[in-house]
């Protein structure tokens, strides 16, 4: 699957996309999110991180494969 990053979690990671494989066929975007911070600590310290699943607002529920595109978004600042 291929991951998406913007903003903060680009700089988190030190790259626009991550390349990941997953071995489950039960992987829900909840899950997924959790694996990334378990992968990149420094990912749990942001406030709040939306997930998108093919372009579509995940709410957490969906379940994910290897054909999926996600995209991580950041909170975003205003002013």
């Amino acid at each position: 699957m291929k991951i998406l990053l913007f903003g903060i979690t680009k700089e988190i990671i030190g790259s626009s996309t991550i390349d990941f494989t997953i071995d489950q066929t039960d992987l829900t975007s909840e899950m997924l999110l959790d694996i990334l911070k378990e992968k990149y600590p420094e990912l749990s310290k942001l406030r709040s991180i939306a997930l998108a699943v093919n372009g579509e607002h995940a709410n957490g529920s969906e379940i994910v494969s290897d054909k999926d595109e996600i995209a991580l978004i950041p909170p975003m600042s205003g002013g």
